[in-house]
């Protein structure tokens, strides 16, 4: 396995260093030459090399070996010329290093085999240190030193989407175990995601002091709360995990799904970038979050499958509405599905480029 690249495929190699690079800067609301463009879910399952290499690799497992971590993270930089790459990982890695027995079965997600529900189960989860993620320190300079001026993405998950998995025991379209156990137990929830911002904190250092020159705070599911719900049994936690970054030097992205009426809470919670799903337009979200964060997204996934005249409209539409913020990094309004056409993405790229170019 190589995870060498050359410089002709490396995108803008013109800047000097992660720090200069369109990416960041957008991210700091700063001028750009063009919007920077990448996409969740990129490393990964749309790609044919992705699935090759993954094949008879559990998901799990591959994101413990720093070598397979990094060749899947730069594919995508390889073959679609992104301005940022981001760490290929799972949400629940974390949670995994802190001693939850657990696994991802393909179709299904994380399962947990012995869900949180009691004060007592939240005792079980133990802090983490760089010992036990040695393997995510180790993949991160890895493409530190093969990405050069391209910048990388730490991520990490949110503690409310964390909670959920650990309290559900896997996915859920209600998340009702979850909402029980906030309203009938608030103290044992504020004391599991007051352990998950520590657990997900630790993880986001280890990967900016490995490297990363950004990170982005998945919260997939704070879409299913009220703003109430959200601003009484989330935010507290989201603020711990992002103001404790606030000295890392690096830009942090928030991102959730369906979180159109929690944009606003959600920019409370201290991140530089607010990432907004498709269902918001980017010049009303700018307004929601306020005029001093840039804003990332938000082409809805399911459009890269429609004719290209189509695709090459809403790209258009998402740019200008994206000039109402101080900053935009365009992106998928979700992630990549798994029957998108690589060639589609890389088509995308160019045009964003080309059409943002100032």
């Amino acid at each position: 396995m190589t995870t060498t690249t050359s410089g002709d495929t490396a995108p803008h190699a013109a800047s000097a260093t992660p720090a200069d690079s369109v990416f960041v800067q957008a991210c700091r609301g700063e001028p750009v030459p063009h919007t920077p463009v990448w996409f969740m879910r990129q490393a990964g399952r749309s790609l044919p090399e992705y699935r090759e290499l993954r094949s008879g690799t559990g998901m799990l497992q591959a994101c413990r070996q720093p070598e397979l971590v990094a060749e899947i993270t730069l594919q995508p930089v390889r073959r679609h010329g992104v301005d940022a790459a981001i760490l290929f990982s799972d949400i629940v890695v974390p949670v995994a290093a802190a001693g939850v027995e657990l696994d991802i079965v393909a179709g299904t997600g994380p399962v947990i085999a012995d869900p949180v529900r009691s004060a007592a189960d939240v005792g079980r989860l133990r802090r983490i240190s760089l010992d036990d993620v040695g393997f995510v320190d180790e993949a991160v300079r890895l493409l530190v030193a093969e990405l050069g001026a391209t910048p990388l993405i730490g991520f990490a998950g949110a503690p409310f989407t964390l909670a959920s998995y650990l309290v559900e025991g896997g996915p859920s379209r209600t998340h009702a175990r979850t909402k029980a156990l906030m309203y009938a137990d608030p103290e044992t929830w504020h004391a599991l995601c007051a352990r998950l911002a520590e657990i997900t904190v630790e993880f986001l250092r280890v990967q900016v002091a490995a490297g990363a020159s950004a990170v982005q705070l998945f919260d997939s599911w704070a879409g299913a709360l009220s703003e109430a719900d959200y601003r009484r049994y989330v935010l507290p936690h989201s603020v711990t995990v992002l103001h404790s970054l606030a000295d890392a030097g690096v830009p942090r992205i928030h991102f959730g799904v369906g979180t159109a009426e929690l944009l606003g809470a959600m920019a409370e919670a201290g991140a530089d970038v607010v990432g907004v799903d498709w269902r918001t337009p980017l010049d009303a979200a700018t307004v929601r979050v306020g005029p001093d964060r840039s804003v990332q997204g938000n082409l809805d996934p399911c459009l890269l499958l429609a004719p290209w005249p189509v695709i090459e409209t809403e790209v258009r539409r998402v740019l200008a509405e994206g000039l109402a913020a101080p900053g935009h990094v365009f992106n998928l309004g979700h992630g990549v599905l798994p029957e998108t056409d690589p060639e589609v993405l890389t088509r995308v790229v160019e045009l964003v480029h080309t059409v943002s170019a100032r």
